[in-house]
């Protein structure tokens, strides 16, 4: 049986439950300062709430826990107990963060280039380039703010994943059409979340807003595996040469770095082949990749990219 140590296990309890408060607040933050206010829904039930907060005013907060109570009854009775109790604590949490947020800071926006106004005649409105919104009207700057809102998505979504939770939300549906038409989830999500955010062209008659929406979505999910796996790139080379001994001796001798030597025979004349398994950071496969055709012009390399690369020499294995 396997021993694990409790204070080590009860300090990692405390870690996750912390990335999880941080991730919540900081999506929270994300959709109420950077989100709502440029009229933009990436996915999710809070995309979703973000469109009918702007069509018939209510918090965000509430249309999102109204949809995310439901959609995880259901989910738990069609799938089973799968989300488990961080799940829930998320949902809870963000709820709590989006609605001290919406009720303290209202939903003017962060990134602005001109006076936010208390009041403006709505006739006006209709013929000015701002958006209108529930704080006034200001002068959009589109870009900037789609960039730091995929970021801040991006940032709290990882560290909601790194603590062991899960999205939940809009997930749920995609995991139920998935369970009876077989399609591949993650196409089921891009499905659910595209028709999300498509409502706001539908809604808002601006072609601008879903473009803006997606970019949110591509840029947050680059950022999630950042937050996920680390920054640092691995590849993982395969390496079948007749000159193995040589190979070996400059990866162990220049690159300081092991591997695994690998005897194996060619499926087309059976010959007898030595292999070798190495995994590299970027740096030093280019490096390996470069003499190689000086030590074996004929051999044959397979190199894959390596997003989490566990044991002696890089991270720790975890201890769950």
């Amino acid at each position: 049986m396997i021993k694990i140590d409790p204070k080590r296990k009860l300090w990692q309890e405390v870690m996750a439950y912390v990335l999880l408060t941080i991730g919540s607040l900081l999506f929270a933050v994300g959709d109420v300062m950077f989100v709502n206010p440029y009229l933009m829904a990436p996915g999710g039930t809070y995309g979703l709430s973000n469109v009918f907060n702007t069509l018939w005013p209510w918090k965000i907060s509430l249309y999102a826990i109204c949809m995310d109570i439901p959609l995880l009854l259901i989910g738990t009775w069609i799938l089973g107990p799968k989300f488990g109790i961080k799940t829930i604590v998320s949902t809870a949490l963000i709820f709590l963060f989006t609605f001290i947020l919406e009720s303290k800071w209202g939903y003017n926006p962060v990134i602005h280039d001109g006076a936010i106004m208390a009041s403006v005649d709505p006739s006006m409105l209709k013929s000015m380039v701002e958006i209108p919104h529930h704080g006034g009207w200001f002068h959009p700057d589109y870009f900037l703010n789609t960039v730091v809102a995929g970021i801040i998505y991006g940032v709290a979504i990882g560290l909601i994943f790194r603590s062991g939770a899960t999205s939940g939300g809009s997930d749920i549906i995609s995991m139920i059409l998935h369970k009876y038409t077989k399609i591949s989830l993650g196409t089921l999500v891009m499905i659910v979340d595209g028709i999300i955010t498509l409502s706001t062209l539908v809604a808002f008659g601006d072609i601008r807003l879903p473009i803006y929406s997606i970019i949110i979505i591509f840029i947050e999910g680059k950022v999630i595996d950042l937050v996920v796996d680390g920054m640092k790139t691995y590849k993982t080379m395969f390496i079948v040469t007749d000159e193995a001994d040589a190979v070996r001796d400059y990866i162990i001798n220049d690159i300081k770095r092991g591997g695994t030597l690998i005897a194996g025979t060619g499926l087309y004349k059976g010959t007898e082949r030595k292999m070798l398994y190495v995994t590299l950071d970027r740096s030093d496969m280019i490096k390996l990749r470069s003499v190689l055709y000086h030590i074996d012009p004929h051999a044959f390399v397979n190199i894959m990219e390596s997003s989490e690369i566990l044991g002696e020499g890089f991270r720790r294995l975890p201890q769950e």
